[in-house]
């Protein structure tokens, strides 16, 4: 019985290093490698919608219960908050100069990424454009400025539209 036990593990072992399936179900390393090449792109994709849905990367306003966007003081001089509108636009607030405040839609020109406030810019996250404060482009490959949004500041705070 020891004998018929060495022989069938040894036909076993040269059925599996000839290439030849032993088992229903198993894969063999083509299809391994398909496989794991199909995960892998898979993975990649996710990957790429995930930087291009984007999040702001950066501080992100808590609207008022008044209906303001956010406060002035909240935003950093010489920088950006990034903010929601009324509508759910995505908008960056800006404070260029101490109580002077403006806006521009969050959305990249280019191909439609989330832009988030940076050191003194706005910066696009999935393929490197930049725009200075007042939304205009300082490195491509977007090639159109960032739309400006009217806001207004009223008591400290910033509202959507007009004054």
């Amino acid at each position: 019985m020891h004998a018929t036990t060495t022989e069938t593990h040894a036909e076993t072992h040269a059925e599996t290093h000839t290439g030849t399936h032993t088992c229903a179900g198993c894969l063999d390393r083509r299809q391994l490698l398909q496989r794991a090449g199909a995960v892998t792109a898979v993975a990649a994709g996710v990957a790429v919608l995930a930087a291009c849905g984007g999040s702001s990367g950066g501080s992100s306003a808590t609207p008022g219960a008044d209906g303001s966007l956010a406060k002035v003081a909240d935003i950093p001089v010489g920088g950006a908050l990034a903010a929601t509108d009324a509508d759910g636009n995505k908008i960056l607030l800006i404070q260029a100069t101490a109580g002077v405040v403006t806006a521009v839609s969050a959305i990249c020109t280019h191909q439609g990424c989330t832009v988030a406030p940076g050191k003194g810019a706005l910066v696009c996250p999935c393929h490197g454009s930049t725009f200075d404060l007042t939304g205009a482009v300082t490195h491509d490959p977007a090639t159109e400025p960032l739309p400006t949004v009217a806001v207004h500041v009223k008591d400290g705070a910033v509202f959507s539209g007009a004054a």
